[in-house]
């Protein structure tokens, strides 16, 4: 059974603005999917949709088999089961979106101190399970490479440390599918490396991503497979490297000679 299933996702902005139409994909436990496109093509939007930043206006969502989102079901739609739907996917954004006034690893504890609250035993036992979030932070930092940082705050780091704290953050509820947004755009040559690292990393060890990237190569070695975009359909999808050196549509052809020709999208 795949871990995530998208099946006719639409989105509509102002009732006439179709960004998004009929996309459907699957992802399997362990693998990755990496999204390309031009700008404009509603790559951004999707994953916006899967972590219910946006509402999408057509389609069905499922995680492990479970219907999360129906577009046709106002009861999947209901405010009080956002966050809870939010849990399946960990997003990690373009610009970090960190807190400017909490340390590493506070950034990283965060999210799982608020839910905590919510648990019967927490006045009862929260020095322990501040503890135990507190250690599952400082290894996540480890794992980033930030076990010496994690005392810093946002301003203290460059980058390229700043995306992988945001990296230790989305990793820290455990979630189902692990997202990236365009996470190298914001960085230079060098620290673009640097995060880069740290998802291949991640994909070593089979965890389920979704990576929106213009980075080709990076898509080609990392990814299982590849799903192209524009005017907010999927033109071609399929294996990795098949995708990237050997593209069956033409619109795909264009974009990755383009690509290749300028070293950026179009």
């Amino acid at each position: 059974m795949p871990v995530l299933e998208i099946q006719n996702i639409q989105k509509t902005f102002d009732g006439k603005t179709r960004v998004l139409d009929g996309i459907s994909f699957s992802l399997e436990q362990g693998e990755s999917v990496a999204i390309i496109g031009s700008s404009g093509s509603g790559k951004t939007t999707l994953l916006r949709c899967l972590n219910f930043l946006e509402t999408p206006t057509g389609g069905r969502i499922l995680v492990n088999g479970n219907v999360i989102f129906d577009a046709d079901d106002p009861a999947t739609k209901k405010e009080s089961e956002i966050r809870r739907k939010r849990l399946n996917f960990g997003l990690v954004f373009q610009n970090f979106n960190l807190f400017p006034q909490y340390t590493a690893k506070e950034n990283v504890m965060l999210a799982e101190q608020l839910l905590a609250k919510e648990r019967p035993d927490y006045r009862t036992n929260k020095k322990e399970i501040f503890a135990e979030i507190e250690k599952t932070a400082v290894d996540l930092l480890t794992q980033v490479g930030l076990r010496e940082r994690m005392d810093f705050y946002p301003h203290q780091l460059s980058g390229g440390q700043c995306q992988r704290v945001a990296i230790a953050r989305a990793l820290a509820l455990h979630p189902a599918i692990l997202c990236f947004d365009e996470p190298t755009s914001a960085l230079d040559p060098e620290l673009t490396g640097e995060v880069l690292k740290v998802i291949h990393g991640l994909a070593e060890k089979k965890t389920t991503m979704i990576i929106v990237t213009h980075e080709m190569a990076f898509a080609r070695d990392v990814a299982d497979k590849i799903v192209f975009m524009d005017g907010g359909v999927i033109v071609e999808q399929g294996p990795a490297r098949e995708v990237i050196e050997h593209p069956q549509m033409e619109r795909t052809k264009r974009f990755l000679s383009n690509y290749a020709s300028n070293g950026q999208e179009e």
